[in-house]
């Protein structure tokens, strides 16, 4: 069974950086496709970036690309996400996500985690 829990999150000024952080405890997290959304007031839940538990190359949304690096630990079953150059539209619930899977343009997941406030203030 998938559980994620995410931490890391809080405020920080425009221009600045923060890293997020999510350990899977189901033990299947190398089988998983991990990602990364996120979602604002208002607005519909995004993807923001995405890779495969048992390594490879990321992909990420073009909102995100150059200024977001999803990364992992394989030995602690964490995944995490470096934000730099952060803009106010950036804030948002951030949330971890496992089982991701492509869909048309975006990405998609069936599980997720509770989610970690990122607030960037300008």
């Amino acid at each position: 069974q998938v559980h994620l829990v995410e931490s890391g999150g809080g405020s920080v000024q425009a221009g600045g950086s923060l890293t997020v952080s999510c350990v899977e405890s189901g033990g299947m997290y190398s089988t998983y496709w991990m990602g990364w959304f996120r979602q604002a007031p208002g607005k519909e839940r995004e993807w923001v970036a995405s890779i495969y538990g048992g390594g490879g190359s990321p992909y990420y949304a073009d909102s995100v690309k150059g200024r977001f690096t999803i990364s992992q630990d394989f030995a602690k079953n964490t995944l995490y996400l470096h934000m730099s150059s952060l803009k106010p539209e950036d804030t948002a619930m951030y949330y971890c996500a496992a089982d991701c899977f492509r869909s048309g343009d975006t990405w998609r997941s069936n599980h997720w985690g509770q989610g970690t406030q990122v607030t960037v203030s300008s």
